[in-house]
């Protein structure tokens, strides 16, 4: 299980996942579906998670209702935000999907 920060349009979310990288295909259609298809995300330690998040990182983590392979820990920003330091983000993973109605042109 990884634990990552994700900064979207909305926001910073935190979330656990199964997948191996944070770029894993199936992780970029899991939050593709979530609405999330441009973002930087950074890793996080699971054990620094789990301390932080206390008795809700469990409750997330056996909430058999979520799908194992992408689960959804904090979506309120601030929170999110105010419990890493900086110095606690592994490097950033950027991904931006194209948007349907963009149309690349020649410079």
């Amino acid at each position: 299980m990884k634990a990552a920060m994700v900064f979207a349009g909305s926001g910073p979310i935190v979330i656990l996942t199964s997948y191996p990288s944070l770029s894993d295909a199936g992780l970029l259609r899991g939050l593709k579906e979530h609405g999330v298809s441009k973002f930087i995300a950074y890793e996080l330690p699971l054990d620094l998670v789990a301390a932080r998040y206390g008795g809700h990182f469990q409750v997330v983590l056996n909430d058999a209702r979520d799908n194992d392979d992408l689960r959804v820990l904090d979506v309120n920003g601030d929170r999110a935000f105010r419990l890493f330091r900086f110095s606690e983000l592994g490097p950033p993973v950027m991904h931006d999907d194209k948007h349907p109605d963009w149309t690349e042109t020649a410079a």
